[in-house]
């Protein structure tokens, strides 16, 4: 289906059951932030958290990426954040590339053409997979520029899920490949969008923000 505006876009999509990742979620989750940014971070799928609050990466990954995204001088509510997949897979487990495809030629085509931002960051490697290639690798792909399907720019860095397994040194390195990712996805937006703010002079509380749509999916869900 064709929708004319995002909101009809969203609308529908919360209402989707097109595939057995419905049947182990509370319900497909949305998107947060604003789809006026020229910076648009695409995720792999939600958590159990997400799943909760009906939006992508405000759990424990989501608010290590806000860490990250401070460090750049960006707060979600002034970029757009989404996932290739809107169902929580059963037990949290990786969804294939198989459910990617599906997925996201139902909802996240339709969804950056509504958005169009200037550039893309691929999080982790379902997105990678789904924006460049399926036989790309995170860890040999990220951060390097690449043109996605739809003629935008992006740039793949490590899932912050990624980051909360590791410890040491290797932590370290990769922590700091994360903010050359974003400072690099930052540098271009401003490029190509120099009026845009990226930063609120209060950081939003998304669990806050979102709670009224999780008491609402709770209450669906009995």
């Amino acid at each position: 289906m064709t929708y004319s505006t995002h909101e009809q876009l969203e609308q529908s999509l919360l209402t989707c059951a097109a595939c057995p990742l419905r049947q182990s979620a509370i319900g497909p989750t949305s998107y947060n932030g604003s789809p006026l940014s020229p910076l648009a971070i695409v995720g792999e799928g939600p958590g159990g958290v997400e799943d909760e609050y009906g939006v992508p990466l405000v759990g424990p990954s989501g608010q290590l990426l806000d860490k990250a995204l401070a460090s750049v001088a960006i707060t979600r509510d002034r970029i757009y954040t989404t996932n290739v997949i809107k169902c929580r897979p059963k037990n949290n487990r990786t969804p294939t590339i198989e459910e990617g495809e599906f997925c996201a030629t139902a909802w996240l085509d339709q969804e950056l053409t509504f958005v169009q931002p200037k550039v893309i960051i691929a999080l982790g490697s379902v997105a990678l997979k789904y924006l460049l290639s399926p036989t790309a690798r995170i860890t040999k792909d990220r951060g390097q520029w690449f043109t996605t399907k739809y003629g935008i720019p992006a740039i793949a860095t490590y899932h912050p899920a990624y980051l909360l397994r590791l410890v040491g040194k290797d932590l370290v390195k990769a922590k700091w490949e994360v903010y050359y990712d974003l400072k690099a996805a930052v540098e271009k937006c401003q490029e190509l969008a120099p009026e845009y703010i990226f930063k609120s002079a209060e950081p939003p509380d998304l669990l806050v923000l979102y709670s009224q749509r999780r008491e609402q999916r709770q209450a669906a869900k009995r």
